[in-house]
């Protein structure tokens, strides 16, 4: 896993990367002008990331949220502070106080979030956590200008530009999506269908929880989680990979995250995690 950090450790933060303009996502007619071809491109920045006390997350919402839902933060099983669950452990629906720092578009912290429960939190098929705030999304646009990050309901595509924007490093890594990996094993753990960076998302602990978002839409297609540091064969920080035939491959150095559009199908009403919901895979308790 990209190792959560002690809070203590954030005085000796990387001096953080300025966000980057991603390239548009098609060929431009020459005929265009340049303000047209800025249009385009979707600018990912620190908007609506957030710093945890031990990793990264960020304010995400479905596409049918609205706005006097209760917010959604966004991070990894195994950043909950609860400890991590073991295999097969589900955490639904459980009391939380945890504080949040909200960035804004340049890394700088706008406020502190506070959350009333953990909605869901697992490391059983997936790494994720959902924590619902206090606040709802009005209140965190009307008070501080910032949007939630839209989840996208669909699968990511390989060879996709994207952007692991830690918040509590306050730096963005750019890649592509390199694939996409049957089943990820680390240590006790499995998750299915991770997805695979190229070798320029070098992620480190710290980054855990951060969203990784599709340059050309900006909305969150996974959540960085974990990375091979030593080339050790299915460790914990060791992760290798295995296909559908029982092969196994280890990749030194290269980092991975968990797909987020299987969240989509399980927030209903209220943007709120339901397990029952039709479509929904999620490991229940």
């Amino acid at each position: 896993m990209n190792k959560p950090l002690a809070g203590a450790l954030t005085a000796l933060a990387l001096i953080g990367a300025a966000a980057a303009t991603s390239p548009a996502t098609a060929a431009t007619p020459a005929a265009e002008t340049k303000a047209q071809v800025k249009a385009q491109v979707k600018a990912v920045d620190f908007a609506g990331t957030v710093a945890l006390s031990n990793c990264s997350g960020s304010v995400v919402r479905t596409p049918s949220a609205q706005p006097n839902d209760p917010a959604l933060v966004l991070s990894n099983g195994h950043c909950l502070e609860t400890g991590m669950p073991g295999p097969g452990q589900v955490v639904v629906n459980r009391a939380s106080s945890r504080t949040f720092s909200l960035l804004n578009s340049a890394g700088n912290k706008v406020a502190t979030l506070r959350a009333s429960r953990i909605a869901y939190g697992t490391m059983t098929d997936t790494d994720v956590s959902l924590y619902q705030l206090t606040s709802t999304y009005a209140q965190i646009q009307s008070s501080y200008g910032i949007k939630a990050l839209e989840l996208n309901a669909a699968h990511p595509v390989q060879g996709t530009a994207i952007k692991v924007v830690s918040g509590y490093w306050k730096r963005i890594y750019s890649c592509n999506a390199d694939g996409f990996v049957y089943r990820l094993k680390e240590g006790d753990w499995t998750w299915k269908d991770s997805l695979r960076y190229t070798s320029a998302c070098n992620t480190i602990g710290g980054t855990s929880g951060s969203p990784v978002i599709d340059n050309a839409t900006g909305k969150v297609v996974a959540v960085n989680n974990t990375g091979n540091e030593d080339g050790q064969r299915c460790t914990v920080n060791n992760p290798c990979e295995v296909d559908q035939n029982g092969n196994v491959t280890v990749r030194q150095g290269i980092n991975y995250a968990q797909e987020t559009y299987i969240l989509v199908p399980c927030i209903g009403a209220g943007s709120k995690v339901d397990l029952t919901r039709p479509g929904c895979t999620l490991p229940r308790p």
